[in-house]
């Protein structure tokens, strides 16, 4: 699965890295992104790239209490294209989600080792991720998504059975095209997706926790 990520880069970086006009309004250097927060998407409105923060924790558009969003931060891209909640989703509403590494913990000997774990060739990349808008009677719109996993591939199956679905860079453009797509063809596509490239090296347990924030969080272990 993936639960935990960052995204330190500059607004000026993220901007420039992925072709975009508009200001990042709220826009500030994460150490330590969890589900029920606000992570950096990107979609493609039919005329141009469009980046905003969607609450992490997919909420469908039917869905009676919001708070099913805490189960769906991630998606298993083998199935997705089975289930009611994410079907649709592949079909017409993928997004780019913006981050610069991900954590995760690796057992071994009754313990839980937090790693964190970036891309070895560029300091940006994307998570293949899904949104919906979720209203209710009255209420403000509620904007999420969840992202995608697959299964490990040989450099993380090591750490976890399961890794975060990161799009090569040639892929992102056709990712959020705005068109319509069977969500077969999009299973298909994730699937036929190369490795990225990636490195890790150990972390404090002080990731462990939501509620901190900071350097010390990617700080490496002695």
């Amino acid at each position: 699965m993936c639960g935990r990520f960052t995204l330190q880069a500059s607004e000026v970086e993220i901007l420039k890295e992925y072709d975009l006009d508009q200001p990042l309004e709220g826009h500030q250097s994460r150490f330590n992104i969890a589900p029920g927060q606000g992570v950096l998407a990107i979609i493609h409105n039919g005329e141009n790239r469009s980046a905003g923060f969607l609450r992490w924790g997919l909420v469908p558009s039917w869905a009676r209490d919001p708070k099913i969003g805490y189960k769906m931060i991630n998606a298993r891209s083998e199935s997705a294209h089975e289930k009611p909640s994410f079907k649709n989703l592949l079909a017409r509403k993928r997004c780019l989600i913006v981050a610069d590494s991900f954590y995760e913990w690796k057992h071994a000997d009754g313990q839980k080792q937090p790693k964190r774990i970036s891309s070895s060739k560029r300091p940006l990349f994307a998570f293949a991720g899904l949104w919906d808008k979720w209203e209710r009677e009255g209420g403000e719109p509620l904007f999420t998504c969840t992202i995608l996993t697959r299964k490990a591939d040989s450099f993380m199956k090591d750490i976890h059975d399961r890794m975060p679905v990161i799009l090569p860079k040639e892929a992102e453009k056709d990712w959020i095209a705005p068109v319509k797509r069977n969500p077969e063809e999009v299973t298909s596509f994730i699937e036929e997706l190369p490795s990225e490239p990636l490195q890790a090296y150990d972390v404090s347990t002080f990731v462990n926790s939501p509620k901190n924030e900071g350097e010390t969080c990617i700080k490496p272990l002695a």
